[in-house]
Order: structure tokens, then C-alpha cells, then sequence
């Protein structure tokens, strides 16, 4: 039986590992046993947060659609559901973005949302 010689397998892991734990401090970017500990932990919070952004994005954009609709003597519940109504087919990040930069087209569209739930 030939002899197996494994030490260009074995590099080529550690360094993958190595690389992907270059940011992290001291032995957790230098030291194999410590780097994979640092790198199963670091791919798991990216994992969790890549999915927890999404519902960050989303609170954020209902809370400025909630302030932006309050000046206009509406509540955030009542604007979404003449939004439905009025058969405007807007996302909370495109609404949250007219609310910031284009202060007169969120006006006519309060006054549109306004005019479904009146009738």
C-alpha cells in the first residue's frame, strides 16, 4: 500500500479558515483550534443578522411613513388602509422614500388616501 502524504490538504483547510477569521483579534485570526470556534460563530451571526436586517429595514420605514402621515392628521394604520382603498400599489420602502425626499408627492398621495376612506 503507497504512502499518503496529506500536509497540502491539511494547509489549504487551515488557510481557508485562516482567511476568513483575518479581521478577528489576536489568536482567533492566528491560531487554527481558536480561528474555527471565531469562524463558525461569526458565519452564524451573519446568517441570523442578513435576515434580521430585512425586519430593521421595515420598522424603519413604517416609522417614518408613522411620522410623516401624523402631520397630516392621519394615523399609520388608517394611511395604510386607504392606501388598499385607493388602489395605490406602493411598498413601505418606496412610500418611506417619497416621505423623505419629495415632500408635495407624498402630499398628493395623502390627499388621494384621504379622498377613499372620505367615500
Amino acid at each position: 500500500m503507497p504512502r499518503v502524504k496529506r500536509g497540502v490538504h491539511a494547509r489549504a483547510r487551515r488557510k481557508v479558515v485562516l482567511k476568513l477569521t483575518k479581521g478577528h483579534t489576536g489568536g482567533r485570526s492566528k491560531l487554527y483550534k481558536e480561528a474555527i470556534t471565531s469562524m463558525f460563530k461569526a458565519l452564524s451571526y451573519s446568517y441570523r443578522d442578513r435576515r434580521a436586517k430585512k425586519r430593521d429595514f421595515r420598522s424603519l420605514w413604517i416609522t417614518r411613513i408613522n411620522a410623516a402621515v401624523r402631520n397630516f392628521d392621519l394615523s399609520y394604520s388608517k394611511f395604510i388602509h386607504g392606501l388598499k382603498l385607493a388602489n395605490i400599489n406602493l411598498d413601505r420602502k418606496v412610500i418611506a422614500d417619497i416621505c423623505v425626499n419629495d415632500s408635495a408627492g407624498f402630499g398628493k398621495i395623502i390627499e388621494k388616501v384621504k379622498f377613499a376612506l372620505n367615500s
